[in-house]
């Protein structure tokens, strides 16, 4: 289980840099805000997980 959760936190950083890129490279300012929300989502999911990870031993 834990790993499926570090693995969506990973996937959603990537897509949340992927849309922030495209938001740029389009001049989208609102596709960039989403990517940066989506990083963030992805971040907060890593470090929820790495607290399990240090109560778990």
């Amino acid at each position: 289980m834990a790993h499926d959760q570090k693995a969506k936190a990973k996937a959603e950083q990537a897509k949340g840099k992927v849309k922030e890129a495209a938001g740029r490279a389009v001049g989208n300012e609102r596709m960039t805000a989403e990517g940066r929300a989506d990083q963030a989502k992805g971040d907060a999911r890593q470090a929820k997980e790495k607290v399990k990870d240090v109560f778990k031993d």
